[in-house]
């Protein structure tokens, strides 16, 4: 099963492996995805991770049917690799 982490198009971090800096640009930028994430899942102590997984991944899914701002975007570590991830520009001015 693949790991999914669910990130904006703006972010230039990959949040596997340089977790500590995509999330501090996340909140910086104000968009506190782990928080919305944690928001929109239904999770309880109770779940086997097999469905607390399942879960998350849902809960990814309908984040991104609201995607009102189209900012959200659902990736696998092999989106990173090999130079395939470029960040989008949302704000001029910003060195990505």
């Amino acid at each position: 099963m693949k790991t999914y982490m669910l990130t904006t198009i703006d972010n230039p971090f990959n949040p596997f492996t340089q977790y500590d800096e995509w999330r501090r640009y996340d909140e910086d930028e104000g968009y506190y995805t782990n928080e919305y994430l944690a928001r929109i899942a239904i999770v309880s102590s109770e779940l086997s991770e097999e469905m607390y997984e399942a879960e998350f991944d849902r809960a990814m899914d309908e984040i991104l049917r609201l995607n009102i701002l189209g900012i959200y975007k659902k990736v696998t570590e092999d989106d990173y690799k090999d130079g395939k991830w470029k960040p989008y520009k949302l704000k001029e001015g910003i060195d990505y």
